[in-house]
C-alpha cells in the first residue's frame, strides 16, 4: 500500500482504529466474564491478525467461521479483514453434508471452529488443513488475550483498500446451492454509516446483541455500526428469552435487536408484565414480519419505547430500509423507506417502474451492494440486469416512497428470521425411495412466523415420522419439515409448474 492509499484507508477495520483513537478506556465489548475497552479490542485485533498472518495465509485467502456467538468471534472477523483475508461465516447448526458445500464452494483455506463444533468435522472431506480452535485451549481467544495486555502489539497493515473483499455472505436462493454474495470494505463501510443514521445509535448506548453473529443483520447492522458510533456491547452465545428479558429488565440495555420470533417470546413471557423492559429506548426488529398485534401489545406495554423495522438482506450488507418510531404510527405494517446510501425503486417484469401502490419487484442501487456471487457469473449477471440488483422481493411504494412486502418472488422459507431455500429440502426428502412428489413451502406459524412444511405424493409406505427422520439425517434442524401432508397430487398451471401458492391457501 502507498502512503496515499494508507492515508486514505477506510476499511472495516479501520472503523475500530478510528474509534478505538477516540474513545480508548470506554468499554467496546463484554462477553460472559470478559470485559474489552476500545483500545483493548483494537490491540486483540492486530494480535490475531498477525498470527493469521504468521500461519502462512496470504491477502484473499477464504477463512471460514464455524461458532456460536462471543466476544472473539467479533475479533476474529475484525482480524480477517485487518489481514487482509476474507472472512467466510457459516451457520454453526449445519450438518456435515452442508458444511462441506461452502467449504468446498468458498474454497477456504482455514477453519476457525468452536470446540464443542469440533467433532461435526470428521465427514466433511474439503475440511482445510489450518484447524484453528476460535476458543478455549491454544486458541484465538488466548492470542487476543495476550494482544490486549499488551500496550507494544505491532499494527498489522494488509494492503487493504475500500474495494478488497473482505467476506462471502451465503444466502439461500431458490435452488439447493446457496450462493455466496461478495462483499467488499466499501459496501460493509457504506452501510454501517447508514445503520447510525437510520437507527440513531449513540455513545451512550449499552446494546444487547443476542441473535447469530453468522447472521450478516446482528454483525453488520448492530455490532459493528455500533463501534463505530461508540456504544458498548454486550454478546450473549444464545438467545433464551427468559435470561433475555432478565438482563433487559435489570442490567441498563438501552439499545436491542432480536426477530419477530423472539419478540413474540419476549411478549409470552409469564413475568413480562411485572419485569418489564428496564431502560430500553430503542428497540430494532426485522428478518421477517413482526404480527402488528404483537407490535401493538409490546407499544402497549412500553409506551416510551421506540420501534424500528429493519428489512434488506444480505446482498445490500444487509440494511436497505428502515421504519422508524415516529412513522410506526400511521404505518406499522410498513417496511420504511430506503437508507442513507439506498436508491430503490419498484419494477414489473420488463423491468419498468410501476406507479405508487402497485406491486412490483424492488430493486436497488447502492454502494452497500455485494459485487455478484463467488464463483456464479450467471447468477450475478441475472441479480444486475439493468444496472439494477433485482431482490426478488414483492413489494409495493406508497407516494411517500414507504415500502409495504407483500410476499417473496423465490420461493424462500423464512422461519425464525433465517431464510430457508424450499428446494434444498425437497432435494433431500427427494432421496427417500418412498417420495414421488414432494414441494415444500412456508406456512404461517404463531412461533416460527414461517414453519416448514412438505406436502408429498408417495410412491410406497412411509408414515410422517419417518420422513422427518429422514429429513434430519442431511438438514440443519431449523430446516426439517414441522409438518408433512400425504396427498395424491401436487397442483399445476397449464405448463405444468406447480402452484405453490395453491399449497399455501390449503395448509391455512
Amino acid at each position: 500500500m502507498n502512503d496515499l492509499a494508507l492515508a486514505q484507508s477506510n476499511t472495516v477495520d479501520d472503523v475500530l482504529r478510528r474509534s478505538a483513537g477516540r474513545f480508548g478506556a470506554r468499554t467496546a465489548l463484554r462477553f460472559e466474564d470478559r470485559t474489552w475497552s476500545y483500545a483493548e479490542l483494537d490491540r486483540a485485533v492486530d494480535a490475531v491478525a498477525g498470527h493469521l498472518q504468521r500461519l502462512g495465509l496470504e491477502p484473499g485467502a477464504r477463512v471460514a467461521a464455524y461458532g456460536k456467538n462471543s466476544d472473539v468471534y467479533v475479533v476474529a472477523f475484525l482480524a480477517c479483514s485487518r489481514a487482509g483475508l476474507v472472512h467466510v461465516p457459516i451457520n454453526y447448526n449445519l450438518v456435515a453434508r452442508e458444511l462441506d458445500y461452502l467449504l468446498a464452494q468458498s474454497g477456504s483455506s482455514a477453519l476457525l471452529v468452536d470446540p464443542d463444533l469440533r467433532e461435526r468435522l470428521g465427514d466433511v472431506e474439503h475440511a482445510p488443513e489450518v484447524v484453528l480452535p476460535i476458543r478455549g485451549d491454544d486458541s484465538l481467544l488466548q492470542v487476543a488475550q495476550s494482544g490486549a495486555a499488551d500496550p507494544e502489539t505491532p499494527q498489522v497493515f494488509s494492503g487493504s483498500s475500500d474495494d478488497t473483499v473482505v467476506q462471502l455472505l451465503y444466502t439461500s436462493g431458490t435452488t439447493s446451492a446457496p450462493k455466496g454474495a461478495v462483499m467488499t470494505h466499501r459496501a460493509l463501510v457504506s452501510e454501517y454509516v447508514s445503520c447510525v443514521h437510520a437507527l440513531d445509535f449513540a455513545e451512550d448506548d449499552e446494546a444487547l446483541h443476542v441473535m447469530p453473529l453468522y447472521h450478516s443483520a446482528q454483525m453488520h447492522v448492530f455490532v459493528l455500526p455500533g463501534l463505530m458510533a461508540g456504544s458498548s456491547s454486550t454478546i450473549i452465545e444464545r438467545p433464551d428469552p427468559a435470561d433475555i428479558l432478565r438482563r433487559l429488565s435489570s442490567d441498563g440495555h438501552r439499545s436491542f435487536f432480536a426477530a419477530p420470533t423472539l419478540w413474540v417470546a419476549l411478549a409470552n413471557q409469564p413475568d413480562f408484565a411485572e419485569r418489564g423492559l428496564g431502560e430500553l429506548r430503542r428497540a430494532y426488529y426485522g428478518a421477517s414480519i413482526m404480527p402488528v398485534p404483537v407490535l401493538r401489545r409490546l407499544q402497549e406495554r412500553s409506551p416510551d419505547l421506540g420501534f424500528y423495522n429493519c428489512f434488506g438482506q444480505s446482498e445490500i450488507a444487509p440494511l436497505a430500509t428502515v421504519l422508524r418510531p415516529e412513522e410506526h404510527a400511521d404505518r406499522p405494517d410498513s417496511a420504511g423507506r430506503p437508507v442513507l446510501f439506498v436508491e430503490a425503486r419498484v419494477v414489473d417484469t420488463d423491468g419498468n417502474e410501476v406507479p405508487p401502490g402497485e406491486q412490483g419487484e424492488i430493486v436497488y442501487r447502492s454502494p452497500q451492494l455485494c459485487n455478484g456471487y463467488w464463483d456464479n457469473p450467471d447468477a450475478s449477471a441475472a441479480a444486475f440486469a439493468d444496472g439494477w440488483f433485482h431482490s426478488g422481493d414483492l413489494v409495493r411504494m406508497d407516494e411517500q416512497g414507504y415500502v409495504f412486502v407483500v410476499d417473496r418472488i423465490k420461493d424462500v422459507i423464512n422461519t425464525g428470521g433465517v431464510l430457508v431455500a424450499s428446494r434444498e429440502i425437497e432435494d433431500v426428502l427427494y432421496t427417500h425411495p418412498a417420495v414421488a412428489e414432494v414441494a415444500v413451502v412456508g406456512i404461517p406459524d404463531e412461533k416460527w412466523i414461517e414453519a416448514v412444511a412438505a406436502f408429498v405424493v408417495t410412491k410406497g409406505e412411509v408414515t410422517q415420522d419417518e420422513l422427518v427422520q429422514h429429513a434430519r439425517t442431511g438438514l440443519a434442524p431449523f430446516k426439517v419439515p414441522k409438518r408433512i401432508e400425504f396427498v395424491d397430487d401436487l397442483p399445476r398451471n397449464a405448463s405444468g409448474k406447480i402452484l405453490k401458492r395453491e399449497l399455501r391457501a390449503a395448509a391455512d
